[in-house]
């Protein structure tokens, strides 16, 4: 039967008492992110005559961690060892991806936006990305999962915790995982013992780098809920990128107002 999710691709089946989660034409990668931990374990994959390949997971009872909960250790550890996998890395390169330039994420963006580039917060990040361009550095690329919302990670029942959906991984700067995943759920004042978790000290470069990548991926949302009609879902996007825009580093080294510096 179908597993749900926006590609169809994805079907649940029970074979020999056993249950499995089936996948059409998933990337050799999987098997890296398996052998890793990092996703719920391969058993097989087969070929079909018709060229496809079968991918079977073991199916993992649990649920989606909820929103609060993307604050947890847990999450950071996780987010911080994928980052620092070479053995990932190295698979992605040998799958031929290229690392995801800052002026590629750019000239992305400037594909995607329609309509609704009209809207004053949507020129108005547009002038951000553009403006300060030049000052993020593209020296540091790992593998992105690029899309790190809640909704793809799994706590098992047997309290495993899983980063699923990989369709769009890409070598990138981590700030585009780390900024989208702290703008969106941590509140500021936690997010120096997160980057702890995760390996790293909140800097003002570092906050720069995820301020833009975060302010790319908002754009890229709002943009495609607009596709989708989904208007709510649109209007949530432009209110959460315009107190983005207006998040300042110099709110992170003070006692004032750090609670307000952005919400969830």
């Amino acid at each position: 039967m179908p597993a749900g999710g926006m590609t169809g691709k994805a079907f649940f089946a029970r074979h020999a008492g056993k249950e499995l989660f089936l996948k059409r034409n998933s990337s050799p990668f999987l098997a890296m992110l398996s052998a890793e931990g990092i996703v719920p374990k391969l058993v097989w994959t087969k070929r079909l005559e018709n060229g496809d390949v079968i991918s079977a997971q073991h199916w993992m009872n649990g649920r989606e961690l909820g929103p609060e909960e993307m604050e947890l250790d847990r999450v950071a550890r996780l987010m911080g060892k994928i980052h620092s996998s070479r053995p990932l890395l190295n698979m992605l390169k040998r799958l031929g991806k290229q690392p995801v330039l800052p002026e590629a994420t750019l000239d992305d963006i400037r594909s995607q936006i329609n309509l609704v580039s009209a809207h004053p917060i949507v020129a108005e990040a547009l002038r951000f990305l553009e403006t300060e361009l030049p000052s993020v550095p593209d020296c540091q690329f790992v593998v992105c999962h690029t899309d790190v919302n809640h909704h793809n990670w799994l706590l098992s029942d047997q309290d495993e915790l899983f980063l699923i959906d990989w369709d769009g991984a890409m070598i990138a700067d981590p700030a585009m995982d780390i900024g989208t995943l702290l703008f969106g759920y941590v509140q500021p004042e936690n997010w120096t013992s997160w980057l702890a978790q995760y390996g790293l000290s909140l800097t003002p470069d570092f906050f720069h780098r995820m301020k833009w990548y975060a302010a790319a991926q908002m754009l890229s949302s709002i943009e495609w809920n607009r596709e989708k009609t989904r208007f709510h879902d649109m209007n949530r996007g432009l209110a959460s990128l315009n107190q983005l825009l207006e998040v300042e580093y110099n709110l992170f080294g003070n006692g004032e107002n750090k609670q307000d510096a952005f919400k969830k």
